[in-house]
This record gives C-alpha cells, sequence and structure tokens, in this order.
C-alpha cells in the first residue's frame, strides 16, 4: 500500500504541477504579462514545484535530509539525464546568454551552498547545519536572480516586439487551475514524504538515499518531459533554459525557504554530493562551450556519469 500510496503521490505531483503551470500561464497573459518572463519565472517555477512542496514539506516535518538530498539529487539528475537525454535525442545548439549568465551562476551558488554546509570545517562544530540565516541569504539571492531575469526580459521584448496572442482561458478557470494544482502539490508533496520515509525506514535505508533516488528522480519528472518535448521539436534554448533555471530555483528558492522553515542538518554523504554536483555543473559547462553545442556522444557521456554516481551512492 505504501508503494500506492508513493506512485500516487508522484501522480498528483505532476498533475499538480501542470495544472499549476497552465492557470498561471493564462493569468499572465489575461494581465498582459509577457510570454517571456512568462517562460523564465512561471514555467521554471511550475516545473520546481514538486520539489518544493517534496522539500518544505519535509522540512517542516524535520526530515530535513531529505529536504537537502531531494534538491541536490534532482540537480544532478537535471543536469546529466535531462540534458543528456535531450542531447542524444537532438544535438542542442547553447546560447551565449545562458552561458554568460545563467550557467555560470548555478555554479556559483552551488560552491556558495557548499560552504555553507562546511561549519565542521571552518568553525569546529559537532555538525553542519544550513542555517535559517542561510537560507534567507539564499531567498535574498533569488529575489536578485528574478528581478534581473525579469529586467533583461522587458529589455528584450523592447527590442523584438511578440506579435502572437496566445490563446487564454477564462479568469475563472485560470484560478481553478491554480487551486487545484497547487491542492494537487501540497497533497502529493505529503504523500510522496510518508511514503519514502516509509519506505526507507522498512529497508532499512537512509533518506539520504531515497532523497537522491526514488524522490529525486520522480520531482525532475516535469524537467524532464518538457526538455525531451523542447528538445524533440528544436527548441533547444527552452530544453537547457528549463534545466539550469529549475537547478537555480531548486538551490535559491527551495532549498532557501526549507532551511528557512527550519534548519537543515548536513550529513557528510550531502557534502560529496553537492561536490559531484559541482563537478557535474562543470562537465555540461565545458562541453557547451565547446563549439557552443552538445552533441549526441557528449550526451551519451553524461548519462554515463549519471550511472556512475548512481552506483556510488547504491555502494555507499
Amino acid at each position: 500500500m505504501t508503494y500506492v500510496l508513493l506512485l500516487a503521490g508522484f501522480i498528483l505531483l505532476i498533475k499538480g504541477a501542470d495544472f499549476f503551470v497552465d492557470g498561471s500561464s493564462s493569468v499572465a497573459r489575461i494581465l498582459r504579462i509577457p510570454s517571456v518572463i512568462i517562460g523564465l519565472t512561471i514555467v521554471a517555477f511550475g516545473t520546481s514545484m514538486p520539489e518544493a512542496s517534496v522539500s518544505v514539506t519535509a522540512a517542516l516535518k524535520g526530515a530535513n535530509e531529505l529536504a537537502l538530498s531531494n534538491v541536490i539529487g534532482s540537480n544532478i539528475f537535471n543536469l546529466l539525464v535531462v540534458t543528456g537525454v535531450c542531447a542524444v535525442i537532438r544535438p542542442m545548439a547553447v546560447t551565449q546568454s545562458v552561458m554568460k549568465k545563467e550557467f555560470p551562476f548555478s555554479i556559483l551558488i552551488t560552491v556558495a551552498l557548499l560552504l555553507m554546509c562546511m561549519d565542521q570545517v571552518f568553525f569546529g562544530a559537532d555538525s553542519a547545519v544550513i542555517s535559517k540565516l542561510n537560507g534567507l541569504v539564499l531567498l535574498l539571492l533569488f529575489i536578485v536572480f528574478l528581478a534581473s531575469t525579469i529586467r533583461d526580459s522587458l529589455k528584450s521584448r523592447r527590442e523584438s516586439a511578440e506579435d502572437d496572442s496566445p490563446k487564454t482561458m477564462s479568469p475563472l478557470a485560470s484560478i481553478l487551475y491554480i487551486l487545484a494544482g497547487l491542492a494537487g502539490i501540497v497533497l502529493g508533496g505529503n504523500l510522496v514524504v510518508d511514503s519514502a520515509s516509509e519506505i526507507a525506514r522498512s529497508f532499512g535505508l537512509s533518506q539520504t538515499f531515497i532523497g537522491l533516488t526514488i524522490v529525486a528522480l520522480g520531482t525532475s519528472l516535469p524537467e524532464l518531459v518538457t526538455s525531451i518535448v523542447a528538445a524533440h521539436k528544436g527548441e533547444n534554448d527552452i530544453a537547457l533554459g528549463n534545466v539550469v533555471g529549475s537547478n537555480i530555483f531548486n538551490i535559491l528558492l527551495i532549498l532557501g525557504a526549507s532551511s528557512a522553515l527550519n534548519p537543515v542538518l548536513v550529513s557528510q554523504d550531502s557534502v560529496w554530493d553537492i561536490l559531484i554536483l559541482i563537478a557535474s555543473s562543470i562537465l555540461v559547462y565545458v562541453f557547451c562551450l565547446t563549439k557552443k553545442t552538445l552533441n549526441r556522444v557528449e550526451g551519451f557521456i553524461m548519462l554515463l556519469a549519471y550511472a556512475g554516481f548512481f552506483a556510488f551512492i547504491t555502494l555507499r
């Protein structure tokens, strides 16, 4: 029965995120917010809602090890699997804007996260935590990033006006979609956290392992589906931008909110996983710099790297 509840939780998370994105996008268009901002903010936020629900719910329940491992595991999965699969489907041209701003920023905040987890090294503490103050710093960085993104989007919109008028739902239907989506996300998040924790206890596995594998895979499905569809249609900017944007959201907004609610205890395994995330980010960034594309061979290398990571966390 626990596995059925876990599956039901993932379904609610994914469908809830779909409803939330559709409703929010419709409201944005009704209010005449530029579609480029919708893509950079609402869609990225919507695909990260499952991670947000799981991590914040875990923080409120005191299962903070799951909150941290979920974010790290999702980001590694996004970088190596989502981007790798997209590159295998169709070689991806990489835009200069992502390479100059968003991608380096995502690496920088991951390094900052690592430093926040080094209390034992810097201060000789008995244990490391991501404190409430650290969480507030991450949230402040998120606000700065969001403001910068909106400013750049408005500038781009002035330089190239849009002629299309996307179809919208009625205001009432849009609101109902948002409410239904949020309800599905919250309920799904509770089911996933409770079921995953129960499965971990029954098998004697740590919450870190469950968060890095089952929960990370399930909550990354929206990014995976969105990016694969975008890559198949040749919309490479959307595919890579969705991954990089979601990873930034995961660390700054989701982990920031989780630790601001309840300090997150950091295990030694999590420190190693953050180092692996930094190494994975640098690997993908270097691949993007070569010939300004991600080709199929590089995509296969990224998938093999994830297989190696999965083997590592299974055996440790």
